[in-house]
């Protein structure tokens, strides 16, 4: 009987998915069924909820990766703008915004070069210390009006320190007038200019009122809102964080003018933690790094955001004044001062 033929050799060769297959549920015999148009299995011609899914989770994780890449490049450009070379080093090294780091907030009443209010060297409008740490966030408000010795100027209203010695001077007044080894590591400064910037950048920010709230004319513009929700684009936000009278309520003094500056510091904060912020989070993070000066880079800028995302709503102890002194200034006790030192420190 004549033997069978030799069994011939024969080479195996296994196609090789394409880079987006997997996302796309290709794969083995389906994939090449669907790659040359033959016919699919039964029940298989809708996409599965699953693949659906992979690729909306890849565009999100791609509509945030391009915030972030933009947030970087615009931080990198900004870097140390408007902070002098003396400010920067009057700041104290060694802090992380993983275990706690101070951050000296200062609102500059620089007008812009087209308001019709009268022009004077810049002041200290608002001064906040923030301190941020990993899912706590602590604020002390210190009131412009507030007696402060400033170093080599004598005692003066705090917020002139700002203008004679701009944020290097400021640094050293607000350390020394709160005491308890409150330091500074860094700062932010926004302008009347830049700071309606950052709220437009946000697309506006709200708030709820107890009270209506009417003012003076700043800038031609009044500031006018009745009791409850109200949505404030860039202008109207710094106006309403300008009043100081409150028409509707003459009792009102320096402390609601601080309570309504926190008032628009926690819609900031609700704001970015919001749908909205996400929906507009390229722009955000290319826009907001402009809007501000800091000696913040990229990584410091992220993890303060984080921090105050993490961080929730918090209170915001605002200094409170004990009598008046001289120039129409507030005096705060040192007691009170310490106690807002320990309190900004992790104390109670």
């Amino acid at each position: 009987m004549a033997s069978s033929p030799p069994r011939p050799d024969y080479t195996l060769y296994r196609s090789r998915r394409g880079p987006l297959d997997r996302l796309r549920g290709l794969g083995g015999l389906e994939g090449l069924r669907r790659k040359r148009g033959g016919p699919r299995p039964p029940g298989r011609d809708r996409p599965p909820l699953r693949r659906i899914a992979k690729w909306l989770a890849l565009a999100v994780a791609v509509w945030i990766a391009l915030a972030v890449v933009l947030f970087f490049i615009s931080s990198q450009f900004e870097q140390g703008e408007g902070v002098s070379r003396a400010a920067e080093r009057n700041l104290e090294g060694g802090s992380s915004f993983l275990f706690g780091s101070t951050v000296l907030v200062i609102g500059s009443d620089q007008r812009p070069s087209t308001s019709t209010e009268a022009k004077a060297p810049p002041r200290a409008d608002s001064i906040i210390l923030l301190r941020a740490s990993f899912g706590e966030v602590r604020r002390v408000s210190i009131l412009r009006d507030s007696l402060a010795q400033i170093p080599g100027q004598g005692p003066q209203k705090i917020n002139a320190a700002y203008a004679l010695g701009g944020t290097d001077l400021l640094i050293d007044t607000v350390e020394e007038y709160l005491g308890g080894g409150v330091e500074v590591n860094h700062v932010i400064r926004l302008s009347f200019d830049d700071f309606p910037k950052l709220i437009d950048a946000l697309g506006g920010i709200d708030i709820t009122l107890k009270r209506c709230v009417r003012s003076q004319k700043f800038n031609g513009r009044r500031v006018n809102l009745e009791r409850g929700d109200h949505h404030l684009d860039g202008q109207q936000a710094l106006r309403f964080a300008r009043v100081r009278d409150n028409l509707c309520d003459p009792s009102e003094d320096d402390r609601d003018r601080a309570g309504r500056q926190q008032q628009v510091l926690s819609a900031i904060r609700s704001r970015l933690i919001s749908p909205g912020a996400f929906v507009r989070a390229p722009w955000i993070g290319w826009r907001v790094p402009q809007t501000i000066n800091t000696d913040l880079a990229g990584p410091g800028l992220s993890a303060l955001a984080f921090d105050v995302a993490t961080g929730g709503a918090g209170d915001t102890k605002v200094l409170e004044p004990a009598g008046f002194g001289p120039g129409g200034s507030v005096l705060v006790s040192e007691e009170e001062r310490a106690e807002a030192a320990k309190y900004l420190k992790g104390g109670e």
